[in-house]
């Protein structure tokens, strides 16, 4: 494995920090079909980014885990940022980089993503052609989270409250010398409204797999992008790449993965659910990795 860093060519004067995870016996002078990996929301790519880079190495790719910017060990102002636009782009901009790399085929790029990074991979999907294919793990739609809950339970209109918070955010941080922020899991294990975001605390905040780069919050100031934002945007038309999603038997956010391949254009999409785990557990407990990144494995090597 090798740490880089480079500039994010979107703008901002971002430095993007990300890890490059290298197949047995990688040579240089070869090239290799090459996987860009996407974290959830507050996490870094450490945790399961970086989990997933390494099995899907193990399997003949060069896949590069890396930090959103502002986040982790990628450069930034203000810290915890989550603007999803961003998100996305940031995507593209890891793909940019990996053209200047000798041994990674620009004919076969392929992406993936965890939760709300699953989500960031299927929108630059729909907007970065060099994306031949694409997976997802407990796919989130950030935007459809927040606006309608985690088990898809609330209404669009009702979201309209989180809006304001998010605009008020933006007049607070615009007065003072700290940015308010808001949890992007649970920060207590009291505050857990079941066991799988139970496990979310867990997740971020215990050894299980806490990381210094990774508080677990979001810029308050975020709501007003994520609200309003849909990850799946036009892939009715646009998101014609091969797709394949996988998703927990008992995730609660099993509805967001279904709702990809219903809308992808593509004519080649599945769904593959894990038997028996839910959403935190295809992050980190190892026969459902396993299973994952077999799958993962077979369908990238057959679609670039």
């Amino acid at each position: 494995m090798q740490t880089v860093t480079f500039l994010n060519k979107n703008g901002q004067d971002i430095s993007i920090a990300a890890n490059i995870h290298f197949p047995e016996n990688f040579s240089e002078n070869q090239k290799y079909p090459t996987i860009v990996v996407a974290h959830p929301g507050g996490g870094v790519k450490e945790q399961t980014a970086g989990l997933y880079a390494s099995k899907l190495a193990q399997q003949g790719f060069v896949a590069i885990a890396f930090d959103a910017s502002y986040q982790g060990a990628s450069t930034g102002l203000p810290r915890q940022l989550e603007n999803p636009y961003i998100r996305t782009e940031d995507i593209s901009a890891v793909i940019d980089y990996s053209t200047t790399l000798t041994y990674v085929d620009h004919d076969r790029i392929g992406a993936m993503g965890i939760c709300a990074g699953a989500g960031y991979t299927a929108n630059a999907a729909i907007n970065d052609r060099r994306i031949k294919a694409i997976g997802t793990v407990s796919a989130v739609n950030i935007g459809s989270m927040f606006r309608n809950g985690w088990e898809n339970t609330v209404k669009d209109a009702d979201a309209i409250p989180y809006i304001q918070a998010g605009s008020d955010a933006r007049t607070a941080d615009a007065n003072n010398h700290e940015f308010a922020t808001i949890p992007l899991a649970p920060l207590n294990e009291a505050d857990a409204p079941n066991e799988e975001l139970r496990q979310a605390w867990e997740y971020y905040h215990t050894p299980r797999a806490e990381h210094p780069n990774s508080p677990g919050v979001a810029t308050a100031r975020s709501l007003t992008q994520i609200i309003t934002y849909d990850a799946y945007n036009k892939a009715e038309a646009f998101l014609t790449q091969p797709l394949i999603a996988i998703a927990g038997s008992v995730a609660g956010s099993k509805w967001m993965s279904e709702d990809l391949v219903n809308r992808a254009a593509s004519t080649k999409k599945s769904l593959y659910i894990v038997e028996g785990s839910n959403h935190m557990e295809l992050y980190d407990v190892p026969k459902y990795v396993d299973e994952a990144a077999q799958v993962l494995s077979q369908f990238f090597n057959e679609n670039i």
